[in-house]
């Protein structure tokens, strides 16, 4: 005896409900990256230099080919120093 395709209908629409929202996150996660690939075995050079282009363009993963920095990079420091007391 085969099996009513009633009882097939739940798997399907968790199925699809899987797909759509992994396809969303894969989405989400492209427009976050400005487009790219996602970063994998990111080490600490690698969050250095994304950290600095964050700070020259305004985004995580973008890049610029200026020479020079736009103003006001030069006081966009990312290292914390302490509060001097006199």
């Amino acid at each position: 005896m085969g099996v009513p395709f009633e009882a097939l209908l739940p798997f399907g629409i968790m199925l699809a409900m899987f797909g759509i929202s992994g396809a969303g996150l894969s989405k989400i996660r492209h427009m976050q990256n400005g487009g790219k690939r996602a970063r994998h075995s990111i080490d600490q050079w690698d969050r250095q230099m994304m950290d600095r282009d964050r700070r020259l363009t305004g985004y995580l993963r973008g890049q610029t080919d200026k020479v020079v920095a736009p103003p006001g990079f030069e006081l966009n420091n990312p290292w914390r120093t302490e509060k001097r007391i006199y």
